[in-house]
Formats: C-alpha cells, sequence, structure tokens
C-alpha cells in the first residue's frame, strides 16, 4: 500500500476527494490536497478515473527541514528503491514557500543527491547512476519548513485527455470543466446548454460524464513503464472502463458560440473523442437564445469576464440576458464561472449558492441557481 496524493487547485478539494470516495478510498484533506491510500490498482484506477484532479503522486515521506543537512539526511532515509527502479530516470522539481530553505535550486539539488546516495547503497553500485530507464518524476514541496516529497505518476497533467486538438485564446482546463459540471450536480437526465462554448471543453466533459467514459481513456501514463506497476495492469483496466462505458446513452447537450472559427475547432475536439454526434454545436449569439419553459434544464458556462475595457458593455448585456432567462424560465438551472463582481447585480438576482474557485490564475465564482423541479408523477 502506499501514501497516495490527488492534487487540485483551491476550491476544489471536497469535489476530488468525493471523486476518490467514490473510488474506493478514504480520504483526509488539506488545502489543494487529497490524501489517501492505495496499492498499484489504486494507482492506475485513479489516473484513468479522476476527473477533477490535477496529478496523481505517490508520498515518500513528509518532514521538518530548516537545515540542508536535515533534508539530505531524512531524504536518503526514505525508501527510494522500492519506487525506483535500476537506472530510473529521477528529475527533481522543486518549490519553497515561507521556509527556511528558500533556495530551490540547492533544494532540488540536496534531494537528488540523497535519492542518488540511498539508490546507490540499494543496488550495490558505484560510480555514476545510470538514469537510461523509465522516467520517475521527483518534486520537493516546502511549505513553512515542512518538506514534502512526492514521486508523481501521471506525467503529464490530469487535464490532458487528449482530445484538445485546437483551442482559443483562454480555454477553460478539463478538470475545472469536470469540477463545473460535478458541482451542478448534473448526469445527464436532463438537457444542458453551453452558449459560450469555446473550444467545446464543458460539453465534451459533460458528454463524458454522462456516458461513464473514463477520462484518461485514451493517453498514456508515466507510470505504465515503471518494473513496480504489474504488467498490462493499465490495459487490463482500461478494457474494464470500457465496459462501464454507456456509449448508446441518450442525452441532450446543446453547445454554441458566437464565432464561427471556435465552433468549428470545438467540432473537430469532439470528433477526437467520438462525440461529435453527441453534442449539438451552433453558432449563436447568447442574447438570441431560448429555453424549454416546461422542463428543467441545465446552463453551465464560463462566459467572457469583461476584463477588458471596450468589452464591458457587451459583456454586461449578456449577464442581463441571463438574469432575463432565469425570470422567464422557473425550471432553467444556470451554473456562471466569472471573475466580473456585479454579476449577481446584473443579473438582478442573488445565487442560491457561490464557490470561490480559480481559472487558472483568475479568482473568480461559480454562482449557481437552482431551478425548480419538475413535481413527482404518482
Amino acid at each position: 500500500m502506499y501514501q497516495l496524493l490527488a492534487v487540485c487547485p483551491m476550491g476544489l478539494e471536497s469535489v476530488v476527494a468525493k471523486e476518490v470516495q467514490e473510488l474506493g478510498y478514504e480520504t483526509t484533506v488539506e488545502n489543494g490536497r487529497i490524501f489517501f491510500e492505495g496499492d498499484e490498482e489504486a494507482i492506475a484506477k485513479c489516473n484513468l478515473w479522476l476527473r477533477t484532479a490535477d496529478r496523481l503522486k505517490i508520498v515518500m515521506g513528509q518532514f521538518k527541514a530548516t537545515t540542508f543537512d536535515s533534508l539530505f539526511e531524512q531524504t536518503k532515509a526514505l525508501p527510494w528503491e522500492t519506487i525506483i527502479e535500476n537506472g530510473g530516470n529521477f528529475p527533481v522539481q522543486g518549490r519553497s514557500v515561507k521556509s527556511t530553505l528558500y533556495s530551490v535550486p540547492d533544494c532540488q539539488a540536496i534531494v537528488k543527491k540523497a535519492i542518488v546516495e540511498r539508490l546507490k547503497e540499494a543496488y550495490q553500485q558505484s560510480g555514476w547512476l545510470d538514469e537510461t530507464g523509465a522516467k520517475y518524476p521527483v518534486e520537493v514541496a516546502i511549505l513553512k519548513d515542512k518538506a514534502l516529497l512526492t514521486v508523481d505518476t501521471s506525467g503529464s497533467g490530469l487535464n490532458k485527455r487528449g482530445y484538445r486538438m485546437a483551442q482559443g485564446e483562454a480555454p477553460i482546463k478539463e478538470t475545472l470543466a469536470a469540477s463545473l459540471i460535478r458541482l451542478a450536480n448534473w448526469t445527464g437526465d436532463t438537457p444542458l446548454i453551453d452558449p459560450f462554448c469555446g473550444s467545446g471543453t464543458i460539453a465534451i466533459e459533460a458528454s463524458l460524464i454522462a456516458q461513464n467514459i473514463a477520462p484518461g481513456f485514451n493517453r498514456d501514463f508515466v507510470s505504465e513503464s515503471w518494473d513496480m506497476m504489474p504488467d498490462q495492469l493499465y490495459n487490463e483496466m482500461r478494457d474494464a472502463a470500457d465496459q462501464q462505458a454507456d456509449y448508446d446513452r441518450k442525452i441532450e447537450i446543446y453547445a454554441s458560440d458566437i464565432d464561427p472559427e471556435m465552433i468549428e475547432i470545438a467540432r473537430r475536439n469532439a470528433e477526437e473523442v467520438g462525440l461529435s454526434d453527441i453534442i449539438n454545436f451552433n453558432i449563436k449569439d447568447v442574447n438570441t437564445l431560448t429555453v424549454d419553459k416546461d422542463k428543467p434544464v441545465a446552463l453551465v458556462g464560463n462566459p467572457p469576464y469583461g476584463e477588458r475595457i471596450g468589452d464591458r458593455d457587451e459583456v454586461e448585456e449578456m449577464y442581463r440576458y441571463i438574469g432575463k432567462l432565469l425570470n422567464e424560465n422557473p425550471y432553467l438551472s444556470a451554473y456562471i464561472l466569472t471573475s466580473y463582481s456585479e454579476f449577481e447585480h446584473l443579473v438582478n438576482k442573488k445565487a442560491t449558492k457561490r464557490r470561490k474557485l480559480f481559472n487558472g490564475y483568475i479568482k473568480c465564482t461559480y454562482f449557481q441557481y437552482w431551478g425548480k423541479k419538475l413535481p413527482k408523477k404518482d
């Protein structure tokens, strides 16, 4: 069993923790970090299935370090040989925040030297270590003098699903898009509309959720080539994921954008993941959007924020129209991510719930408006 760590942006800890729990693991949550225990199968399963986490790492150790000697000795005492094979390539990345050991290059060099010494003893080698084998990305993160040493099992971030062939100027990350869908509690039972679809990320992630398609199904992970991972484990897990997918489920997803070029990009991205026949793409101005008044509908979007002064009037008009839709359609639920501080004022309606999130480095609010539910049939 390994101590595993799923990392995520601030504000999404509960979303990621819930996903990990649904996969069968008990969690402990810190800021941006979800800790849990699991074996090799857990590593493969979480890499394939986690929609909202950024990466999955193995925790090698945590300890207080205020001197380079202490960092070296405590790093060397960790059982690196249980993860890193003889000949493994282990680059070391680092970061340090509010710590005595503030020089990141020095911390990286000390950790690298300590791991080299440990592996030379474990594999009874002298001289230079051969690092021509599989890659084991190591990170030393020091926060307030507490060092956390990890090995990344994902490689490229888990947002790299493998379907994004092209994108616009400011695309939303796939993991954040999936988080917006999860926070909306949308599972495919009602129509979903994204009237600001850009490169199609929210619509594609919603489709993957509704059809229970593993987000990591079409990509590789750095840990696939590790000696510690059983042969064919990832392929077996992919086969199992394929069996669990509901490719024939009928769902209604409508994605539109005023820019014809973005709609073409969104279509190409959806084609790459086999969803071009599922999602209805259209060129449309949001101010002409109409919504069915007789049944529940979810509107999930990441509209322009109006950060450029010339765009402000246009964006404010757009937000007012969303308010008009909400007032006219009692069964409409709207979930809008924006950094625009006057959003509720323009919509002229207080959100049912708000959540502070980050879109990249931009501090945003996720405004959630819950529509009425249809009365239950007898």
